[in-house]
């Protein structure tokens, strides 16, 4: 059993900055592998940043890449999504999702993701 718990977002204008967090609680082997994914409404929900909790390995989306930096606390029981130079495109609702240890190729697949946060909305106006 696993619980996440997103804070951090907000509203924004472009250019300007957010710091997510996700509390992770409950079995770690069960959160072995922790992404963010954000969805807009008529969109689908696509993976922004992914990390391998026991390695610290992190991949990204290639939207992201440059601008949004994915850590973990020394405890590794929180993760962090720092979001530099945001853009209206980032706008949507955030959710950090985790599942057991998984290839890296597949970060980005929902499907690898068992247990999921309620979700924070990030909004970017222009």
């Amino acid at each position: 059993q696993v619980q996440l718990v997103e804070s951090g977002g907000g509203s924004v204008q472009a250019g300007r900055s957010l710091r997510l967090s996700c509390a992770v609680s409950g079995y770690a082997d069960s959160s072995a592998s922790v992404a963010w994914f954000r969805q807009a409404p008529g969109k689908q929900r696509e993976g922004v940043a992914g990390i391998y909790r026991r390695g610290g390995s992190t991949y990204y989306a290639d939207s992201v890449k440059g601008r949004f930096t994915f850590s973990q606390d020394n405890a590794k029981n929180t993760v962090f999504l720092q979001m530099n130079s945001l853009q209206p495109e980032d706008t949507g609702m955030y959710y950090c999702a985790a599942g057991r240890s998984t290839s890296a190729a597949w970060w980005a697949d929902p499907r690898r993701y068992n247990y999921w946060g309620q979700g924070t909305q990030v909004t970017v106006s222009s």
